[in-house]
């Protein structure tokens, strides 16, 4: 088992912190130059709500409420920058490059610029997944003789990239049995070709690559809600591994834009909870699935920051505990504090 470098996390967010600095000195600069030579002509465009993704499955609410002209209906201007991993997100959002992100963006990543920078976000939505409703999961080569979890000891095994992944991965497979593994960060998109050509012996992934190995005959599924069965302890309950967010600074400067955001995203959840159906096709443009396969990607659940019970909290904080208890998080993170209050 490779041990996993506390340090990691902690690099990152002095690296942000000091890039943030950075950053915020250049706007400062840049903004005293266009208030000289044309700011009230940006001014009258209105703001530009900037998103960042990552192409994931639990994203759909996002992708669905752009395509359908929710935010268009609600006077906003939303872009959808796209991102290889969540901690690019995270990273943009610290730089004031993003105003949020969506679903499906890992909650660690967030954490970590929380921990870089005290306040720098409020989640409005979360997509908590397990067993039923599925995001993560260990897939395998189709003809692999590999059948549990425990069979991958000394074997090669790919994740997402970034210390969400990498620490869930390491985790999971320490609590299935499975010992002295090597695990291989590599963006989702690339998971299944690394499985056809024998590069690795399983990945943990998250949807839709579980759905497009099986229907291109390249893959099966080992598990499926592994989170919540070896991290969470029950394989029905709440991973929040994804959230939607806005930066407080976004937030605080608009509080209707806020306000008109939230509902448009709102309509976007509404739809895939009620018109699964309907609301699959907007996974094409924005993740790597397309066509008659959209129809067969299994769809998280979505929990909106006022939703939020004792238990959900509860699950929520456990999940950020794991990343205190092994030393990933420099400080404990509350999960209440991070929440949308409204």
């Amino acid at each position: 088992m490779n041990k996993i470098d506390p340090s990691a996390a902690t690099n990152i967010a002095n690296k942000l912190v000091s890039r943030r600095r950075r950053q915020l000195l250049g706007a400062a600069v840049a903004g005293s130059t266009l208030a000289v030579i044309g700011a009230p002509a940006l001014a009258q465009a209105g703001p530009k709500i900037r998103i960042g993704f990552w192409p994931v499955a639990s994203g759909l609410p996002f992708f669905a409420a752009i395509d359908k002209g929710y935010f268009k209906e609600a006077g906003l201007n939303v872009e959808a920058l796209k991102f290889a991993s969540a901690q690019q997100v995270m990273e943009a959002m610290l730089s004031g490059r993003a105003d949020g992100s969506s679903n499906g963006t890992a909650s660690a990543a967030l954490a970590i610029g929380e921990i870089a920078q005290p306040g720098l976000f409020k989640i409005i939505c979360t997509n908590p997944t397990n067993a039923k409703y599925v995001l993560d999961e260990f897939v395998v080569a189709k003809d692999s003789p590999i059948k549990v979890l425990a069979e991958l000891k000394g074997k090669r095994v790919a994740s997402g990239p970034g210390i969400q992944n990498v620490t869930i991965a390491k985790t999971i497979l320490e609590k299935a049995g499975a010992t002295g593994i090597t695990v291989i960060e590599l963006p989702i998109g690339q998971h299944i070709a690394a499985l056809a050509a024998g590069q690795v012996d399983a990945c943990y992934t998250l949807e839709p690559t579980g759905t497009i190995g099986r229907l291109n005959g390249l893959t099966r599924t080992l598990e499926v809600g592994v989170v919540a069965k070896y991290i969470l302890g029950d394989p029905m309950a709440p991973w929040h591994g994804g959230a939607a967010s806005l930066t407080s600074e976004f937030i605080k400067k608009y509080p209707d834009l806020t306000s008109k955001y939230i509902a448009a995203y709102k309509r976007g959840v509404e739809l895939v909870k009620t018109k699964p159906n309907e609301a699959r096709p907007h996974l094409k443009g924005y993740t790597a699935i397309e066509g008659a396969l959209t129809a067969e990607v299994p769809m998280s659940d979505y929990l909106f920051y006022n939703e939020f019970k004792p238990s959900d909290a509860a699950y929520f904080q456990r999940f950020y505990d794991l990343f205190s208890d092994r030393g990933i998080f420099t400080r404990r993170v509350i999960v209440d504090t991070l929440l949308y209050k409204g």
